[in-house]
């Protein structure tokens, strides 16, 4: 093994697969993991002008990650406001302005879709599902960086266990509807392109959001390996829930819940418990993906002040604060308003405030010579 930020012995796995899983955990969420992204995002461009669309997202994020992460360990920054700090000096406050609207946005999403999914699955009022995820991410993330990495490791493990046992029963139950959805439909056109590009580019903010993985990373090959590795690892489970939707093109694209949709039409016993339980676990890594990023950037300044990193009391209470604050705007809007119109805006956003700085200024600072970024460094 070898020796990464940490100064611990890292693992292959915390170097080239922990960044995916993280980057996975974050962007998964209540629209990816039931399926309402994909229904408003690659359903209207049909079968394969949606896998094209999320070829091209898979493409973006793995290079957009692997600068990304390649830039992160040459400055040494594993927080968002340091990362940002260095790459936009005085313009860093423009991600961080981004970085909130875009928490406020997902949390609310998370908060919906568990609401939604306690509603369709146990009978619950809406308010208690989303109480449950809310508890569950501040008791996650309370205990640092170990206990989040953890979470991040066997929620994969879960999740894409789940998905393929998702393909293969949906191939069973209606494999012929999915055959006759591909054979029937024309080649890729339209506007699969700007659906690829969207989804990709409010997604991608999960590169920096999940820097503090980061740490074990041992070289700038590890950087950039990881990065690439990190879309398809990404993207995966989107693919085969995408494929089995694709029996019931185009009617799937107005289901509020398309996963509840199909699980109905497959009536396997106890796989329909066993998938929302695994949403949860979805909704549950991408909340604590997005907590953890804030404690990490308190802790970041405290620490640069000469103080001790934050610990357990201080994480609870600025997820508790963040959760309460921003989760239960889905109560007033509702999940399809918010990822049909919220969306959209955010790709925008992170376009402008992530995106062309990174593929601009950051490209410039990894290829310059070493001995000019050497002396930056002099006093």
């Amino acid at each position: 093994m070898s020796v990464g930020e940490t100064g611990g012995r890292a693992s292959w796995f915390q170097r080239f697969l922990l960044p995916g899983f993280a980057l996975k955990a974050v962007i998964i969420g209540g629209g990816y993991a039931t399926g309402r992204e994909l229904a408003e995002y690659f359903v209207p461009s049909g079968p394969w002008g949606g896998l094209a669309a999320m070829l091209l997202a898979t493409l973006i994020w793995s290079v957009v990650a692997a600068l990304t992460f390649a830039l992160a360990r040459q400055m040494h920054a594993y927080d968002y406001r340091s990362f940002f700090e260095k790459l936009l000096g005085p313009g860093w406050i423009a991600f961080e302005i981004a970085y909130l609207i875009f928490v406020v946005l997902i949390l609310a999403v998370f908060g919906a879709a568990a609401g939604a999914i306690g509603a369709a699955t146990f009978g619950w009022p809406e308010l208690a599902g989303s109480v449950l995820l809310a508890a569950s991410i501040v008791a996650f993330t309370a205990f640092g960086a170990t206990i989040v990495e953890t979470l991040f490791k066997y929620a994969s493990m879960l999740i894409y266990a789940v998905y393929a046992l998702f393909l293969v029963f949906a191939l069973s139950s209606f494999g012929g509807l999915i055959g006759e959805g591909f054979a029937s439909a024309p080649p890729p056109s339209g506007n699969w392109m700007a659906g690829g590009i969207t989804y990709a580019s409010y997604n991608i903010v999960g590169a920096v959001v999940i820097l503090p993985v980061l740490r074990h990373l041992t070289s700038q090959r590890d950087a950039v390996v990881a990065g690439l590795i990190a879309g398809p690892l990404t993207m995966l489970p989107a693919i085969l829930f995408f494929v089995a939707m694709m029996a019931f093109y185009p009617s799937i694209g107005a289901e509020t819940l398309p996963s509840d949709f199909l699980l109905r039409q497959m009536a396997v016993p106890g796989f329909h418990i066993l998938f929302q339980l695994m949403i949860f676990a979805a909704l549950l890594e991408s909340g604590v993906g997005a907590i953890h990023a804030i404690n990490e950037r308190v802790s970041g300044v405290v620490e640069a002040r000469g103080r001790p990193a934050i610990g357990m009391r201080a994480r609870a209470l600025i997820g508790t604060v963040v959760l309460v604050g921003c989760m239960f705007v889905a109560a007033r809007v509702g999940l399809v308003d918010l990822i049909a119109s919220g969306y959209r805006f955010l790709a925008w956003l992170f376009l402008a405030t992530f995106v062309v700085p990174l593929i601009t200024i950051g490209t410039w600072r990894l290829l310059r010579p070493a001995t000019a970024r050497h002396m930056e460094t002099l006093p």
